[in-house]
């Protein structure tokens, strides 16, 4: 802070060496290291840094779990699906299977009838 009255060097020097002191006397003062109280916020920061540590992992355990539930939701589905997809080709398939004899039959049933009638006829020309 400067002061109209305090424009001498010698004073500006006396003060910028007493700020100077201050810190000095201020660091001097703060606890070091191996003081216990240091030593318990330093536990207390590396037990909270675990902490957070086992719960970003149980996080990422559930995210994991959750993905591949996910996945095998997703895998069953689809071979439900494909299961049924399949189903029905073959329903389609035994229906045109079905449909096929129908008609092989019918046409069988067709020619014994037209064998029948020849035959009567040519037995009533004979």
């Amino acid at each position: 802070m400067r002061h109209p009255s305090d424009n001498g060097f010698a004073e500006r020097r006396n003060a910028a060496a007493d700020a100077k002191r201050q810190l000095l006397t201020k660091f001097a003062s703060a606890p070091k290291p191996t003081d216990p109280e240091m030593r318990e916020k330093l536990a207390a920061r590396e037990a909270a840094s675990r902490a957070r540590d086992a719960r970003r992992a149980e996080r990422e355990a559930l995210k994991t779990a959750e993905n591949e539930r996910i996945l095998a939701e997703a895998a069953a589905s689809a071979a439900a699906a494909e299961a049924e997809q399949r189903a029905e080709a073959e329903a389609r398939q035994a229906e045109i299977a079905n449909r096929v004899s129908r008609v092989v039959a019918d046409e069988a049933a067709r020619k014994a009838e037209r064998d029948r009638r020849y035959a009567a006829r040519k037995a009533r020309r004979a």
